[in-house]
């Protein structure tokens, strides 16, 4: 198909089925993802996501991530730092046993087993973020935390990632590796933090002598995409160095302004493409055939984040409601989950037939976030 075309069907469907699923009381999310399943690869197969509309997709996720930066509330991020490196902890630790434990049982060879558990422990918040965003409960104590939670999660992720590549060519890895990337990771926040906060300042306002129309947004948009480019080139997920962009532009006279229009940016175009694309490129088919391993792997995947994730919230104070929230908002796998999956596969560890394991529980996350977010929200009114 035209790829014009084809950006024209996305959109088309991104809009009537967010419209029909918030009709009938669901995430406007949830119905474009569902949307994109109709056309997608399960059932009719009318897109394909080729190389300039994934651009656009991957341009979603990375403004979507931005967005939410933008709509923390800083102060609330800095009380709940200790509390969420206390959940994102739990939150890695109790699935990724879950994932190996099963695996092992399951008479999976062990290096294969503990990348079926690594899998498990990447938490992907932008859906989770657009359904927050969506439901006014983003700039929340437990939005606040889901988000700071994801940030450390993904650090997390990207240690365990690297550990495992390491092992799985090297048969071994040294403590220097591990320090090596932590360093990394550090550097990477601190330089953003301290160096950041003043430059951005006076760069957007720096940018209002620049008499052209929406020159401020145009800026904005420069450091979301340093910042992504930024956070690659430390081995980071672009995703969250875009989140810390949105926080420290957060901190600007320019912030309301840049907010509302990178609303209408994103949700004009990129952020529902995004949406649509994970639908799209999902076969669902994967779950007509999936075997009782894969449908238990699924299933602890799930559990594996309620739990931990919320232990570690009622052991930092948090109330059991709230608990219960943050731990489901930390459930979906997505994007996150996909590249250590495609690492795997690439390494020679996972096998196809694991690799559809490890798709199939993406899939499963990514579907019950919006409605179980709906519900566990909905409880605390």
């Amino acid at each position: 198909m035209d790829p014009f075309l084809e950006l024209a069907l996305i959109l088309v469907t991104a809009k009537l089925s967010g419209y029909l699923s918030s009709r009938v009381g669901l995430p406007s999310a949830m119905g474009q993802i569902i949307g994109g399943i109709l056309i997608g690869v399960s059932f009719l197969d009318l897109v394909t996501y080729g190389e300039g509309i994934r651009l656009i997709s991957d341009i979603g996720v990375v403004m979507l991530l931005f967005l939410a930066g933008l709509e923390t509330d800083i102060e609330e991020f800095k009380r709940v730092g200790l509390p969420s490196f206390v959940i994102a902890s739990l939150g890695v630790i109790v699935p990724f046993v879950f994932g190996y434990a099963l695996a092992v049982e399951w008479g999976y060879p062990k290096m294969e087993a503990l990348f079926l558990g690594g899998v498990m422990t990447a938490t992907s918040v932008s859906l989770t973020a657009n359904v927050l965003l969506e439901m006014k409960r983003l700039r929340s104590k437990v939005g606040s935390t889901i988000l700071a939670a994801a940030v450390v999660d993904d650090v997390l992720g990207i240690i365990i990632l690297t550990i495992l590549v390491a092992m799985s060519t090297k048969g071994t890895v040294s403590p220097l590796d591990v320090g090596v990337i932590l360093a990394e990771v550090s550097a990477f926040f601190l330089l953003s933090y301290l160096l950041g906060r003043g430059v951005i300042k006076g760069v957007l306002r720096s940018s209002h002598r620049i008499n052209l129309p929406e020159t401020v947004t145009s800026i904005a948009i420069v450091i979301m995409l340093l910042f992504a480019y930024l956070a690659e080139r430390f081995e980071i997920a672009a995703i969250t160095g875009s989140y810390l962009a949105g926080v420290l532009v957060a901190g600007s006279e320019d912030a309301k302004k840049i907010t509302d229009k990178m609303i209408t940016l994103g949700y004009s175009l990129f952020i529902p493409v995004f949406l649509v694309g994970v639908g799209a490129e999902t076969d669902v088919r994967v779950l007509l055939v999936a075997g009782s391993f894969t449908l238990l792997y699924s299933l602890l995947a799930v559990i594996g984040k309620v739990l931990g994730c919320g232990a570690g919230a009622l052991l930092t104070g948090f109330r059991k409601l709230e608990a219960l929230q943050i731990g489901v908002g930390m459930i979906p796998r997505m994007e996150v989950g996909l590249i250590m999956a495609n690492i795997g596969l690439a390494e020679g560890v996972l096998t196809p037939g694991s690799f559809s394991i490890a798709i199939a529980m993406v899939l499963v996350t990514t579907l019950v976030t919006p409605p179980l977010l709906k519900v566990v929200f909905s409880a605390g009114r």
